[in-house]
């Protein structure tokens, strides 16, 4: 079995492999070939998460055998292999449900390319998840970045083009602060694998000088994939970028680049600095107060959304604020109520992302609210997997939502404190925030309208391509829900191979 141990690697490697292929295929052709090679993937990532748990310990992969500093590595633990079957299990399900609107909102000339672009996008997901030297989680955080702008701008109208161009711009200033703090670090311990690197960082964090510049370099590296996870202030490129998008591009942007932004992050605390430095940090305490910040003015954001796709993007921006809560609280509860959040944002997210398009189709084509009216009640099926994940996003119990925020009450009152205060008073405030507009949303959608509808409305089409992932979703939704207490374990465990 330890032909599992290449598995990391040839993820990676068929994803860049495809991205190629499908270059060379027609339209037809590249969407089957996605969908196969994806399914391959997530097997080999089932694979590795079986393995890491039965061995019970973490494998390195290394490329090319070079020595430190120049080595490549890849490294697979419990919580790699756990984010990388979460990431390809939403990726498959957004492409199979967003099969039709690719069709519709991309000329048929650029589909192969549009495929193309989801993955280099894999491909850049899976390396950063995998990778175990700094600079290699830099070359694929760019090429993230590109085929996240290419992802927006293949759908040709003119929101998407300002759309992309406003967020390549903010996210290079993030690219370029990142690589600041790379150089940095480079320069101060001589490293580029985590591990050589972080153990220069112990010898050299007691000298007040050198410490001065790694709670720089740290803070630069933070800012920068703040800028790209959009952490409050700089959460505003979020409307536009997944309002004006395909649904398959914005449910994959909005659950998976930004989440894995910040598990490179959560990655490069833990094993580049260490865990123990950076809860000295004053950079713990700014990222507990701008993830409450977020928290709450993405929500009066979302509330003020006229567009039921803003609606859903402004309420991202108060999520990533939970994530980065949880690495303020800092600690192995912190951090587990941080990741799970990201797996549960995942699978939510997505759905709601894949689902408001359904609503606008018999709702002529707007997504409005005032047009929404009755919609859930023309098309069933989108209502209902709308009303779950939104179920799930309020904080009712045996969803993977209430779940998420028991984690982070219980890291608060794990630490004590002022922080627990803020935090319970934060959940608090977004519970009933998150009600407001997602129950004044479900109202109006379930609300029979007044006029018929229109001759000019699309049909109602019930697909298994559509209802599948929704169902795999829904039930992932509810496992992480009913039974958070498994994916809090793998967690765990996982932190504790980090160490």
């Amino acid at each position: 079995m330890d032909f599992i141990r290449n598995f990391p690697m040839f993820s990676v490697v068929l994803s860049l492999f495809s991205g190629v292929l499908c270059t060379l295929l027609d339209a037809k052709k590249a969407k089957t070939y996605t969908i196969l090679y994806e399914c391959a993937v997530l097997a080999m990532n089932l694979a590795v998460l079986w393995y890491t748990v039965s061995a019970g310990t973490s494998f390195t992969y290394v490329l090319g055998e070079f020595p430190a500093p120049w080595g490549n590595e890849l490294r697979a633990g419990v919580l790699e292999a756990s984010i990388a079957v979460v990431f390809m299990a939403v990726m498959l399900c957004a492409v199979l449900a967003g099969l039709r609107y690719v069709k519709e909102d991309i000329d048929e000339s650029k589909v192969n390319i549009y495929y193309t672009i989801l993955n280099l996008m894999t491909a850049a997901l899976m390396a950063m998840t995998w990778t175990n030297d700094i600079f290699s989680g830099y070359v694929f955080l760019e090429i993230l970045t590109l085929t996240s702008c290419g992802a927006l701008i293949v759908r040709e109208i003119g929101r998407t083009t300002l759309a992309a161009v406003r967020y390549m711009i903010l996210n290079l200033v993030g690219s370029g602060l990142f690589l600041l703090g790379v150089v940095l670090l480079y320069d101060v311990t001589g490293n580029l694998l985590m591990v050589p690197m972080q153990r220069s960082i112990a010898l050299l964090y007691p000298d007040p000088r050198a410490r001065i510049v790694l709670i720089m370099a740290t803070g630069i590296l933070t800012i920068g994939l703040s800028i790209k996870s959009g952490l409050f202030p700089f959460h505003y490129w979020m409307p536009d970028t997944y309002g004006w998008a395909t649904p398959t591009s914005a449910a994959v942007l909005s659950s998976l680049v930004s989440k894995c932004y910040i598990f490179l992050l959560i990655k490069i605390y833990w094993r580049v600095i260490g865990i123990d430095l950076f809860m000295e940090m004053p950079i713990r305490n700014i990222l507990f107060v701008l993830g409450l910040c977020g928290i709450i003015f993405g929500s009066v954001s979302a509330i003020r959304a006229e567009n039921i796709n803003r609606m859903v993007a402004f309420s991202s921006a108060a999520q990533i604020g939970y994530i980065y809560m949880g690495i303020g609280l800092g600690g192995i509860p912190g951090f587990t109520a941080a990741v799970f959040h990201i797996m549960a944002h995942a699978v939510t997210k997505s759905q709601l992302f894949l689902t408001t398009p359904r609503l606008a189709d018999v709702s002529g084509g707007s997504l409005r609210f005032k047009n929404l009216q009755g919609c859930a009640l023309k098309d069933p099926n989108a209502g209902l997997f709308f009303l779950l994940p939104s179920l799930s996003m309020i904080g009712i119990p045996i969803f993977a939502g209430f779940s998420s925020k028991l984690f982070f009450a219980t890291a608060a009152a794990d630490g004590g404190g002022i922080k627990l205060i803020l935090v319970m008073l934060a959940l608090a405030a977004s519970s009933t925030l998150n009600a407001l507009y997602f129950i004044r949303t479900l109202i109006r959608i379930y609300t029979p309208g007044r006029t018929p509808v229109k001759a000019g409305d699309r049909k109602i089409r019930h697909r298994l391509d559509y209802n599948i992932p929704m169902i795999v979703l829904t039930l992932g939704n509810l496992a992480m829900g009913l039974f958070s207490w498994v994916f809090a374990g793998l967690i765990g465990q996982g932190l504790g191979m980090f160490m």
